[in-house]
């Protein structure tokens, strides 16, 4: 009942104060605090009101607002639900501008490194313009007044309301399409800052910042900033003064190439009797260098046939060299050594043979001898002759005494085949039976 009491009864308050603890969930709502220097209220903006905010909510930022006061049941607390913003002191798109900026600007968009220079002789001009305004007719005037050579392309777009900035983007990278702008100029005449807005919208500005076609703003009068003019890569502060910067005066052009073709003719006709003067001595000296020419020519042939007299005697020479290291080389051939040592090889062969038989021999006698001694010697051969040893369990230690053993312990019994585990059943410490 409070709720729908204070809806009806105050549908329509005004307040003022500054903006703390904003949240904005990913519903699209938007939840704050607003407050002076004695009190403060909770604060909500439905998604379809803050879609409409034409700049972004900051914490510390002062306004005046608009709303309804209702109550949030669930913790009994007051609140204002609002329905429209405006910055104190400020208008809305002015701080929008300013927001934009300062977000656009931190990115790099607006940063001298990535400007254009703009062609010094165009052929082809790209006008992105409304086709019905005073912008284009200036535009179109001066341009064929200073160069009526220049082919000129026109994008029509609206250059203001609801649906003119996403015309102006798509002109502009229609024109980067086209292949064939040298140029491009993007602007209209004087207005409000509403109506100028579209050259501050962001999809424009990041399609200016990114045309592969240098771009010139020419938005509004002198006064006139837009954003637009800061992504460009040059700004003219009028639709004319673009059309001077871009398109060259074609007779000022003529006159200049007039010129540079005398001064060139001049250059030619200057450079041509210098070079026929050199020419004129380089003939005079023509018959001592003819003589020098052929003195060097008979000194180079005797050099020739010298080399060629001194090159055949060096391989006669090799070859004689060549004959006598190959009979040395034949006279002391492993070859011949070779077939004389393997006569004896069948002769050593029986002798390695017998030695090594004879000595497997021996090693076999020694060896049986050994295992006798040591058949002897094993206490194993003395169970052979029906003893055998007694071990405790466990521990496997051998039994010496009748001592080490007591009544009712297992014992092992080792065998000269098998083992035996019996139980002891009564111990005699003396030697009778």
């Amino acid at each position: 009942m409070v709720r729908v009491s204070l809806e009806t009864d105050f549908a329509e308050v005004w307040l003022e104060g500054e903006i703390s603890n904003l949240r904005a969930p990913a519903s699209g709502h938007l939840y704050c605090t607003l407050k002076d220097q004695t009190s403060q209220i909770r604060a909500m903006i439905f998604r379809s009101a803050a879609v409409r905010l034409r700049f972004g909510l900051e914490e510390g930022l002062h306004v005046v607002v608009r709303g309804r006061l209702s109550v949030y049941e669930p913790r009994g607390e007051y609140q204002i639900i609002l329905d429209h913003l405006e910055p104190k002191g400020r208008g809305a798109l002015q701080l929008a501008f300013e927001q934009l900026k300062r977000r656009l600007e931190a990115e790099g968009l607006f940063d001298r490194e990535g400007k254009q220079s703009l062609p010094a002789f165009p052929r082809v001009v790209g006008i992105v313009t409304s086709p019905t305004g005073a912008a284009v007719r200036d535009l179109i005037t001066v341009l064929r007044r200073r160069c009526p050579i220049l082919s000129i392309i026109i994008a029509p777009v609206q250059v203001q309301g609801p649906e003119s900035a996403g015309q102006i983007t798509a002109a502009i990278q229609a024109l980067n399409r086209l292949g064939v702008v040298d140029v491009m100029i993007i602007g209209r005449g004087g207005g409000s800052l509403e109506d100028l807005w579209s050259f501050n919208d962001e999809a424009v500005v990041r399609a200016i910042a990114a045309s592969r076609v240098p771009v010139v703003s020419a938005v509004g009068h002198e006064t006139d900033v837009t954003l637009a003019d800061f992504a460009a890569d040059v700004r003219a502060p009028t639709p004319s003064a673009a059309a001077e910067i871009v398109a060259p005066v074609l007779t000022e052009i003529i006159e200049r190439l007039g010129m540079l073709t005398v001064r060139c003719r001049h250059a030619i006709s200057s450079r041509a009797l210098e070079q026929h003067q050199r020419l004129d001595l380089l003939l005079a000296h023509m018959d001592n260098i003819r003589f020098r020419i052929l003195k060097e020519a008979q000194r180079v042939d005797g050099a020739v046939a010298g080399m060629r007299e001194a090159v055949r005697a060096q391989l006669r020479q090799t070859m004689v060299n060549a004959q006598a290291w190959t009979q040395t080389l034949m006279s002391r051939s492993p070859v011949i050594q070779v077939r004389r040592d393997l006569v004896i090889v069948p002769q050593l062969r029986s002798r390695v043979i017998a030695a090594v038989n004879y000595g497997l021999k021996r090693k076999v006698e020694q060896t049986h001898a050994y295992l006798g001694r040591f058949n002897g010697l094993s206490p194993l051969a003395i169970l052979d002759r029906g003893y055998g040893i007694l071990e405790t369990m466990p521990g496997r230690r051998i039994i010496r005494d009748a001592a080490q053993v007591s009544v009712g312990e297992e014992i092992l019994a080792r065998l000269a085949k098998g083992q035996i585990r019996c139980a002891v059943e009564e111990v005699r410490l003396d030697s009778s039976v």
